[in-house]
């Protein structure tokens, strides 16, 4: 099979099941996987429970997390993967700090961003995965993270409307937002195949190009 893309990322809202299907797709290809390592950032907890207090050491400490694995892993090449999908990308920083930071934390902020990801490769294909915030809600309650307890409708609104300012305002990339309100691609098979067919042999071009799954 000859491949069309060469990095891949999954993008998605919390609880969206962005790494569920990363780890999937790199099982179906024997694709090289890249996941965010953030489960021992220790100003997450801190964060969900006085979000006004850490928001900006949090936000700094993945900025500077996530640069530092990118740049090591993404500038490995893998001779033995026909691609390489990760569950993130250095613009998640971005996304979530414009919906968490006071506006001169976040000017700031969104300076020293830009200047690192300049220095960066750019994925060929952002896949988002698109869920309401009650099922994203209900989702998060399901894989039980105490730190995760205190998320509600209202900030996973802010993170969606962020993440889809971040695609109109820079649309020189290929998005492809997939609906997944009606589908569970976990559990179901076809419900999975219909997503690689998305993925793997349609045609996305550059922009916004959104499909609703059922």
């Amino acid at each position: 099979m000859n491949y069309k893309y060469k990095y891949i990322v999954i993008e998605g809202n919390i609880g969206a099941g962005k790494t569920s299907l990363a780890r999937m797709i790199a099982d179906t290809y024997n694709a090289r996987l890249i996941l965010e390592k953030f489960a021992d950032n220790p100003f997450l907890p801190k964060f969900y429970r006085e979000p006004e207090r850490y928001a900006f050491p949090l936000e700094l400490s993945f900025l500077a997390e996530r640069y530092t694995q990118l740049k090591k892993e993404i500038g490995h090449f893998d001779i033995f993967s026909p691609f390489t999908v990760a569950d993130f990308y250095f613009m998640k920083s971005i996304v979530f700090a414009s919906a968490t930071l006071e506006e001169d934390e976040y000017k700031l902020y969104r300076q020293l961003f830009h200047i690192i990801y300049q220095s960066l490769p750019k994925p060929d294909l952002f896949v988002y995965l698109h869920a309401d915030t009650p099922v994203l809600v209900e989702n998060i309650k399901k894989r039980g993270r105490d730190f995760e307890s205190a998320i509600d409708e209202k900030y996973l609104l802010k993170i969606q409307n962020s993440y889809f300012s971040w695609f109109r305002q820079n649309p020189g990339h290929t998005y492809l937002i997939i609906d997944i309100n009606n589908i569970d691609f976990v559990n179901n098979e076809e419900d999975y195949e219909k997503i690689r067919d998305l993925i793997f042999r349609k045609r996305h071009g550059k922009g916004l190009n959104r499909t609703i799954l059922n």
